[in-house]
């Protein structure tokens, strides 16, 4: 039987791969008793490279990486402005008060900190006509009572801590034909505050 010494070749595991597998095998017989382990090692590297590259460790660092939250209270109005005009269309002979109503925006928020609230108020000190407002179907929250707008803030929604939502702006404009005709224009403003 011609058998191969394979130990020049031990040091070189990519070597292993040209060697006939039945040469491989009775060359193994032939090892040194302090070789066997390397030549298992090496047989492994060519078997699963991948599984023992992976098991090196070249060097590694650490960092910190911080997310921080902040206080955040977004609202946003879906629409720039709002127009209530009564006309004689929606008038009651015989009857003083007028009204009209408009639900064609909505109110949207965003809240991340809790015992939070929503205040509304108007820059209008001395108003002709009466304006109101109602949150009309709010996803989170509690709607208030139909609110009176004036220059102070009201409460409008109630509860509205750490959600995200929205509500249907319902504006209810009244006027007395003993009032007579004009034009009351608003600005409104809604505030997130503590509860």
């Amino acid at each position: 039987m011609n058998i191969t010494s394979i130990e020049p070749i031990l040091w070189e595991p990519m070597y292993l791969a040209k060697i006939p597998v039945r040469r491989l095998c009775a060359a193994i017989v032939q090892i040194p008793a302090g070789k066997t382990l390397l030549l298992t090692a090496s047989i492994l590297a060519l078997l699963f490279p991948s599984t023992l590259a992976r098991a090196q460790t070249y060097g590694s660092r650490s960092h910190t990486v911080t997310v921080t939250v902040a206080t955040i209270s977004l609202l946003q109005v879906s629409a720039g402005s709002v127009s209530l005009t009564i006309t004689g269309a929606g008038v009651v002979a015989g009857q003083d008060q007028m009204t009209i109503v408009d639900q064609s925006t909505s109110l949207l928020w965003g809240v991340n900190s809790s015992t939070k609230k929503i205040t509304v108020n108007t820059n209008l000190g001395a108003p002709i006509f009466t304006l109101k407002v109602f949150a009309l179907n709010p996803t989170t929250g509690t709607a208030s009572p139909e609110v009176t707008l004036v220059t102070t803030p009201r409460d409008f929604l109630l509860n509205v801590g750490r959600s995200s939502g929205s509500c249907t702006l319902r504006y209810t404009g009244e006027a007395f034909a003993s009032q007579g005709t004009g034009t009351d224009t608003h600005t409104i403003t809604f505030t997130v505050t503590n509860q």
